[in-house]
C-alpha cells in the first residue's frame, strides 16, 4: 500500500517567521536611517538645505537677474521641486529659465541627470562641482548659475520666492505677485503650519518608523485638511481672494495626495477629492494656466512606487487611481465671483 503524501506545510515554520521579521526589521531600520532620519521617537526629521544664496539687481550682488544664466534641476516626481516649476509657469518664466530633468535611481543612490553632461552624471556630481569636497544630501530643485558653475540656492521656499520676485523684466505675467506685501504675515503662517502637518507631514507619516511618530503624524496631517477645508468653504484661496505662494506649496502636495501618499504613506484616512472644498480648490489649482503641464502623473506614482525600495520592497507600480476628476468644472470660479460681487 502506498503511504499518502505529506502535505505541505503552508507558512514557514514560525522560526523562519520570527527570523525573517528580525532580519527585514533591522534592514528597513538600517536603509531608512539613510532614507530618512529619524528622532529618538522614530520621527522623520527633515534636513536642512545647504545652498542659501539669492538673486538680486542690487548693486554688486553676486548674482543679478539675466535670461538664460539660470537653470534649474528638477524631477517631475519631487514636490519641493514641483513648486518651482508651478511659479516658473504662472510667472511665464520658461523662456528665461531653462530646466534640466533629473530622475531617481536606487542603483546610484540618488538622482541622476536625463541627459548626462561632460562632467555630471548625477545630481551629487554636480554638488561636489559647485562645492568640492561636498558630501551632503544632494537634493532637488537646484538654481544652477551657467556663468559661474554653481549652485545658487536649493531650497524650494527660497527658490520660489526668487522666481516671484527678481525676473520680472523677462516675465510674461510680470504683474502677477504671488507674495505681495500686505499678506507676507499671513503667508508666512499659513506656509509655516502647512509645511509641519501637510507638505512634511505625509512624509512624516510615510516615513515614521514607530507606531506613536506615526499616530501623532496622521492626526496633525488630517486636522489641518480640516481646517483648511473649512477655511476653503467661505474664499477661493488660502490668504482670502488672491492666489499665493502658499496655495502652489499646498499644491503639489495635494496633487500627490491620492496618487502616492493616500497609500504608500498610509495617509488613507480620507482622500482629497473626498472633500467637499478641498478637492474643488485643487481641481481649481490644477486648471489655472501653465499648471497642469508640469504635473505628470505617470512619473510621480513611478517615482515613489517604483524607488522607495524600504515601502514598496517589490517596486509595484498600482493602475490607479483615475484623476480625470481634476480636469471636470470645479465651479469655484463663478461661486466666489457671486459672493464677492
Amino acid at each position: 500500500m502506498t503511504a499518502p503524501a505529506k502535505q505541505k506545510t503552508a507558512l514557514p515554520s514560525a522560526l523562519i517567521i520570527r527570523l525573517g521579521r528580525f532580519v527585514w526589521t533591522t534592514l528597513w531600520h538600517l536603509m531608512m536611517s539613510r532614507l530618512a532620519p529619524r528622532d529618538a521617537s522614530g520621527a522623520y526629521t527633515r534636513p536642512a538645505s545647504t545652498f542659501r544664496g539669492s538673486i538680486s539687481s542690487e548693486p554688486g550682488a553676486p548674482y543679478p537677474p539675466a535670461v538664460q544664466r539660470y537653470r534649474l534641476y528638477v524631477g517631475w516626481g519631487c514636490p519641493w521641486a514641483h513648486r518651482t516649476l508651478v511659479v516658473r509657469a504662472l510667472k511665464g518664466l520658461e523662456a528665461a529659465i531653462p530646466i534640466t530633468i533629473v530622475s531617481p535611481s536606487p542603483e546610484a543612490g540618488g538622482w541622476v541627470l536625463d541627459d548626462p553632461e561632460a562632467d555630471c552624471r548625477t545630481l551629487a556630481d554636480l554638488y561636489r562641482k559647485a562645492a568640492p569636497g561636498y558630501s551632503g544630501r544632494s537634493t532637488v530643485p537646484v538654481l544652477w548659475d551657467d556663468e559661474t558653475q554653481t549652485i545658487v540656492n536649493n531650497e524650494s521656499a527660497d527658490i520660489i520666492v526668487i522666481l516671484n520676485a527678481e525676473f520680472n523684466a523677462f516675465a510674461q505675467q510680470p504683474d502677477l505677485d504671488l507674495y505681495p506685501e500686505q499678506l507676507k504675515a499671513t503667508i508666512d503662517q499659513w506656509n509655516e503650519k502647512i509645511y509641519h502637518a501637510v507638505n512634511n507631514g505625509v512624509y512624516r507619516c510615510g516615513f515614521a518608523q514607530t507606531q506613536e511618530a506615526y499616530d501623532a503624524a496622521c492626526n496633525e496631517l488630517f486636522t489641518e485638511l480640516d481646517e483648511i477645508d473649512t477655511v476653503l468653504k467661505t474664499q477661493q484661496y488660502l490668504c482670502g481672494s488672491s492666489l499665493t505662494l502658499t496655495d502652489v506649496r499646498l499644491f503639489t502636495t495635494l496633487y500627490r495626495f491620492d496618487l502616492v501618499y493616500y497609500g504608500l504613506f498610509k495617509c488613507n484616512r480620507r482622500r482629497i477629492q473626498d472633500y467637499q472644498y478641498l478637492g474643488a480648490y485643487l481641481q481649481e489649482l490644477y486648471q489655472l494656466p501653465g499648471v497642469a503641464s508640469t504635473c505628470d502623473l505617470e512619473t510621480v506614482k513611478r517615482d515613489y512606487y517604483g524607488n522607495l525600495f524600504p515601502l514598496n520592497p517589490g517596486a509595484i507600480i498600482p493602475s490607479g487611481p483615475d484623476l480625470s476628476y481634476l480636469t471636470a468644472p470645479h465651479h469655484r470660479t463663478a461661486l466666489f465671483a457671486t459672493s464677492n460681487g
